[in-house]
């Protein structure tokens, strides 16, 4: 299986096939297929991995940057080697309501990801819940991309006002569809309450699956020293934790960088060896948007074409990653 996800990662590349062509270094060929070690997420290797990256706004608000060029530029040039496409399953002409578009859209990222040599987040992007879509969904996704080792799926964003009990049952549901047809790749699994209960999940986890981690989201405006100990506990409790989404703002996407904050935030996922993907690739009017809205949609966004989140979220992972 590890063979054919390397040669089909290669041809879509566009890499000549050859036991000498040892030139081209990316997340993917460095790393391999990902696994989940107790709570750590490692590679092929089973050294621990650090993945950092962005994700992009709502598909369906902000299409123009659904494109490989933009996916390459965040590769080349803010040194991501994980991003996110959020497909929107809710607001006006979402998945529902505009499926064709919306995996059109999700395809531009994902192949875009793949001929860059980076790891890819499918995020079903939705707080409510729609299991049958899910799986669905998800059928098609791990049909199309579960043979190659950059894909990881997040089954359901941001459950709001469920119990864990539901997300658990939604989750355990979704992730067999996927495993019917993708035995190996990360999957994702969301908490009530915008991803913060992980409480919740550390007294109840999802058994007898593999490869599986929790997500959390934070905004370092609103959430301060007790969601990190929060997190803290699950993880002493075996609960691995993947952050698919953050910003150094308030929980409204909005309000002031809180810098000493996010430093804080920072710091502690690297101590901890936590993946992270910072919240958004869009042009919106709110302090979490990283690009104005005279930018390209296809990159080569330079400093003045990027807002102060944009700026520092570029600084942040040009420092850290490797």
């Amino acid at each position: 299986m590890k063979a054919i996800k390397v040669i089909m990662l290669l041809v879509l590349a566009g890499v000549v096939l050859c036991s000498c062509d040892r030139t081209r270094h990316t997340p993917v060929a460095d790393n391999g297929q990902l696994k989940v070690t107790g709570t750590q997420l490692v590679n092929e290797r089973d050294e621990a991995v650090v993945l950092r990256g962005v994700s992009f706004g709502w598909h369906n608000l902000w299409p123009r940057f659904y494109n490989r060029k933009a996916v390459g530029w965040l590769v080349s040039d803010w040194k991501c080697s994980v991003v996110r496409a959020a497909m929107g399953v809710a607001i006006e002409d979402n998945y529902l309501d505009n499926p064709e578009f919306a995996l059109q859209c999700v395809d531009n990222v994902v192949r875009g990801a793949i001929r860059e040599g980076v790891y890819v987040i499918i995020d079903f992007h939705s707080h409510k819940k729609h299991t049958e879509e899910a799986k669905a969904f998800f059928t098609m996704m791990a049909e199309k991309y579960g043979d190659y080792p950059n894909v990881i799926y997040e089954i359901w964003n941001e459950p709001d006002y469920f119990t864990w009990e539901e997300v658990k049952e939604y989750s355990e549901q979704v992730i067999d569809v996927i495993r019917a047809i993708d035995s190996d790749n990360i999957i994702l699994v969301g908490s009530p309450h915008w991803d913060q209960d992980l409480d919740a999940v550390a007294a109840n986890p999802i058994g007898g699956r593999p490869n599986i981690m929790y997500t959390m989201h934070f905004y370092a405006g609103t959430h301060k020293s007790w969601l990190r100990e929060r997190v803290d506990d699950a993880i002493r409790q075996g609960i691995p934790v993947f952050v698919s989404e953050c910003a150094a703002v308030e929980a409204s996407g909005n309000g002031p960088v809180d810098q000493a904050e996010w430093n804080r935030y920072v710091s502690w996922m690297e101590e901890k060896s936590i993946s992270w993907v910072a919240w958004s690739v869009s042009d919106k009017d709110e302090s979490c948007s990283m690009i104005l809205p005279r930018a390209s949609s296809y990159g080569k966004w330079s400093d003045d074409l990027l807002k102060e989140w944009g700026k520092i979220t570029r600084q942040t992972i040009r420092e850290r990653q490797q």
